[in-house]
């Protein structure tokens, strides 16, 4: 029989105070994991603390920075006294700016690119040598559609989640021979609370017509959910995956093989 059983694993999921690091998170904890988390901010914490409590789930919250190597090294070691050394990491930690390429300063370029490609390097790197010592480890980097194609005012953004598709394939080189497996999840466009105000139909009741673009453009006719990152998550993080190594999988609807409908 496959195990996709989490049952007596550590799992840290970072930035998973809300959104789709919490259903990953919550899958995880569904799956028989102890969840542990971070956020940048006590508030933030405070509140994922409550989100779990809701859901049942007692998970372990920590304040820290991904982008502060010794804040992280301190991190890492304070859960593996407190909770236990950790076997599976979910790098989810992200940001992006929308800002044209001409007009963006290369500080805001370069915070884009801290915490979204720095932070996972930083955080994987702590937690690495406990998943030597235990002989195995999990790490699945939360990349994006933007690891594949650009878009308008996202460059930063597309060169992080692209570098973090190729740190994801040499952690999968230099570790794999521990028994450590590290892969990618690229989400599709996700419905969010962030992407509501995107979904909304207009006043004629016809789609946004960003709506439109993106249901015209998936072969599945409609947004992703959290939900539909569920299963893929629990599938990377288990036993079943143990020979899957150094891959990035899309859970797009489709839309990262499909060139779009011809106009009528």
């Amino acid at each position: 029989m496959v195990n996709f059983s989490l049952e007596g694993k550590i799992a840290l999921i970072t930035g998973a105070s809300y959104g789709i690091g919490f259903a990953i998170a919550t899958a995880y904890a569904e799956a028989g994991a102890t969840i542990v988390f971070n956020d940048i901010k006590q508030e933030l914490v405070d509140k994922g603390l409550a989100a779990y409590k809701e859901q049942g789930i007692e998970a372990h919250g920590y304040v820290c920075d991904v982008t502060d190597e010794n804040a992280v090294n301190e991190f890492i070691a304070k859960v593996e006294k407190e909770v236990g050394v950790i076997d599976i990491l979910v790098n989810n930690a992200g940001i992006i700016k929308r800002i044209p390429m001409v007009e963006m300063k290369a500080g805001e370029f370069r915070e884009v690119i801290d915490v979204d490609l720095v932070g996972p390097f930083i955080v994987s790197k702590a937690v690495i040598p406990g998943m030597i010592r235990k002989g195995h480890g999990k790490i699945i980097n939360i990349c994006s559609m933007m690891s594949e194609l650009g878009r308008e005012t996202v460059s930063a953004y597309a060169a992080a989640k692209g570098g973090l598709k190729m740190l994801t394939r040499n952690i999968c080189s230099e570790y794999g021979a521990y028994n450590i497996q590290c892969n990618g999840i690229g989400p599709g466009y996700i419905e969010t609370p962030q992407t509501a105000p995107l979904r909304e139909r207009q006043s004629d009741g016809s789609r946004h017509p960003f709506d439109a673009f993106i249901v015209g453009r998936t072969p599945a006719g409609r947004w992703g959910t959290t939900e539909d990152l569920k299963g893929p998550a629990v599938f990377l993080a288990s036993d079943a995956s143990n020979f899957v190594n150094g891959h990035i999988l899309y859970v797009d609807g489709g839309i990262l093989a499909y060139i779009g409908k011809q106009p009528s």
